[in-house]
């Protein structure tokens, strides 16, 4: 996140806050104008083939091309897309969130110019809000169907069970376009999933070797309060993307830590 400092530092001050209200609020328009019949369905989507012909406005509508579902799930789809996107620019700051959303539409733009002729939607980037939230949050509980209590990172990896599949039995179009909208997420979370595979294969290599950790060590500390797993295995533990270096934080200060630089 090194260059991210520095990008923050010279171009923080052009930082659009409360990004995700301006998302809905365009979304919003232009689903109101497809409702009237003010405009085509088709006509906010991406395609690389439709850019190459003249329509150089679908670059800029792809962030704002509305669902395509019923009023009631549109709905519930922006309250919901509000709620993870408002949090996440509250812990990464107006710039980082911006460069986020950002990096995942260049990288989907780009790539639908290897399947030309395929439709782009920006469902695929609410996808990598949604599980970058749930990377965050994992213990953030919702009601599924406003009855049932469920923690988003049950909902996060059945996601992950879609995308694999989608990559497995779908076409060449879907595999580039789930690739292409996970792109940010895996380059946002990189630390964080290298640290988790290191730890885990050595925990791994413990088991099969026949023996167990000692009870000294530990993987997650936090660097505020210095409590660890060991003392409260009910805590969860997260690495500051602000910070310079690998710091850990307990859940009670991730958001009220000094940042290091």
């Amino acid at each position: 996140m090194n260059m991210l400092d520095s990008l923050e530092r010279k171009f923080g001050r052009y930082a659009i806050p409360n990004l995700t209200l301006y998302l809905i609020a365009g979304q919003s328009l232009f689903y109101v104008m497809y409702l009237t019949g003010k405009l085509e369905r088709g006509a906010t989507y991406f395609s690389a083939e439709l850019l190459l012909q003249g329509e150089w406005w679908r670059i800029f509508t792809l962030p704002f091309d509305p669902p395509r579902q019923s009023l009631i799930f549109t709905l519930i789809a922006w309250y919901f897309f509000y709620m993870l996107g408002s949090a996440l620019e509250e812990h990464w700051g107006a710039f980082r969130y911006n460069v986020y959303l950002l990096l995942g539409c260049l990288i989907t733009i780009a790539a639908a110019f290897l399947v030309p002729g395929y439709p782009i939607s920006n469902g695929f980037l609410a996808g990598s809000v949604f599980l970058a939230f749930a990377t965050l949050f994992p213990e953030f509980q919702i009601l599924l169907f406003f009855v049932i209590p469920v923690k988003i990172k049950w909902l996060a990896l059945l996601t992950w069970l879609g995308y694999a599949w989608q990559l497995i039995a779908g076409d060449w179009a879907t595999r580039v376009m789930v690739l292409s909208a996970l792109a940010n997420y895996l380059i946002f979370f990189a630390r964080d999933i290298a640290v988790n595979a290191r730890y885990g294969s050595k925990q791994l290599t413990r088991k099969a070797a026949g023996f167990a950790p000692r009870r000294s060590e530990t993987v997650h500390r936090c660097s505020v309060c210095g409590i660890t797993e060991k003392t409260h295995p009910e805590m969860d533990f997260r690495y500051c993307p602000q910070c310079k270096g690998t710091y850990g934080y307990c859940r009670d200060h991730i958001f009220s830590h000094q940042h290091k630089k």
